[in-house]
């Protein structure tokens, strides 16, 4: 089942939420400020994957960010081209 890394804390993470429900996109989510193992597992993802070299290089956090089934990344406003 695709990942979703987020966090409630973040509004476009709350709107792809909000998307997926509506599209009934079924994922796991989960929240990188709910627990530092979601942290930490977050944060080795985007350290070593090419997907996330722009959002480092501008000091983002790289949220919502989507691993696939098929080991894609999918991350900010390309998560609303799920269909």
């Amino acid at each position: 089942m695709p990942k979703m890394y987020g966090s409630m804390l973040c509004p476009d993470c709350v709107e792809a939420k909000e998307y997926f429900e509506k599209i009934n996109y079924k994922y796991d989510f989960v929240n990188i400020t709910e627990s530092m193992a979601n942290l930490k597992e977050f944060l080795h993802l985007r350290d070593t994957r090419k997907e996330f070299d722009e959002v480092r290089s501008f000091k983002y956090v790289g949220i919502p960010a989507i691993l696939t089934d098929d080991n894609k990344i999918i991350i900010g406003d390309d998560v609303f081209k799920i269909k």
